[in-house]
């Protein structure tokens, strides 16, 4: 499931008139939304281990089997990106709790709230975000 598609069930955040940015209630906001993500992620995780354990048959026909092969590699593969996103939400909440969530790691300006409403995950602002996407297309080239 992409990133973008697992937290719509919470309403995005809306900050009273003169909140301070990143207050105590849109670090619990977010806090709630990265692990509300991550246990449904891990229950994917989960239940897969145990579909695949469940699975272990073994077709006579070839074409059955590769297919069989081809599904399981599919799944072993979106896993893995769900485990490299669980890596980043537990990165993210450790930044909720040092105090660090929401500041650009590069500039340490705001990131601000829609972004991370969009992606909670967030470590950079959209200006030093899109610089490193263009160096990333220059060194590709």
């Amino acid at each position: 499931m992409p990133e973008d598609q697992l937290h719509k069930h919470f309403p995005p955040y809306a900050p009273a008139k003169g909140e301070d940015y990143m207050s105590d209630k849109q670090l619990e906001h977010f806090r709630a939304i990265l692990e509300s993500v991550r246990t449904e992620m891990m229950g994917d995780i989960e239940r897969t281990v145990h579909a695949m354990q469940d699975e272990a048959t073994v077709f006579a026909d070839p074409n059955d089997r590769a297919s069989q092969e081809s599904d399981i590699a599919l799944e072993l593969r979106n896993r893995d990106r769900e485990r490299k996103l669980i890596k980043k939400i537990n990165e993210a909440l450790a930044r909720i709790g040092a105090g660090e969530y929401g500041y650009c790691d590069s500039c340490g300006v705001e990131i601000g709230l829609k972004r991370l409403e969009a992606r909670p995950t967030a470590t950079l602002c959209i200006d030093c975000k899109m610089l490193e996407e263009i160096r990333e297309r220059q060194v590709a080239k």
